[in-house]
């Protein structure tokens, strides 16, 4: 159960650039492909704890990546970035809906940039033999 935890999160992470919220947001088709490769019957995704291990799994795959947990303190910097760079290039502030696509648009440029590098090979394979 946690082979198969761990492997779904970062084959979610790889594919995503993010973690998945909950089991339902992983598919089906993913878990039944990744099972038999860890050896895990598929059923126990469903088993998998999101309280404990998910959290060390997480912090394992983010410090392979180099990444790190984005923090309230992050997203007051990014907020402040972008009233600062708004003032700079007099632009008003976007409607109420438009700042729901802008931070919609900004992640999936991450994620294709992050997608971009994983796949030409500048962004860091985790590290065989981690607990799992």
């Amino acid at each position: 159960m946690t082979r198969l935890g761990f492997a779904l999160l970062l084959k979610f992470f790889e594919v995503e650039a993010r973690f998945p919220e909950s089991v339902r947001e992983v598919p089906a088709a993913a878990v039944e492909y990744v099972a038999p490769q860890v050896k895990v019957p598929a059923g126990a995704w469903a088993e998998y704890d999101w309280q404990s291990k998910a959290q060390r799994h997480r912090g394992e795959l983010r410090a392979a990546y180099g990444f790190r947990a984005n923090t309230e303190e992050d997203q007051d910097r990014l907020a402040a970035a972008v009233v600062a760079r708004r003032r700079n290039d007099h632009v008003e502030p976007p409607a109420p809906g438009q700042v729901r696509r802008l931070v919609g648009k900004a992640v999936k440029d991450f994620e294709k940039r992050f997608l971009r590098a994983r796949w030409t090979g500048s962004v860091t394979r985790p590290a065989h033999g981690w607990r799992t």
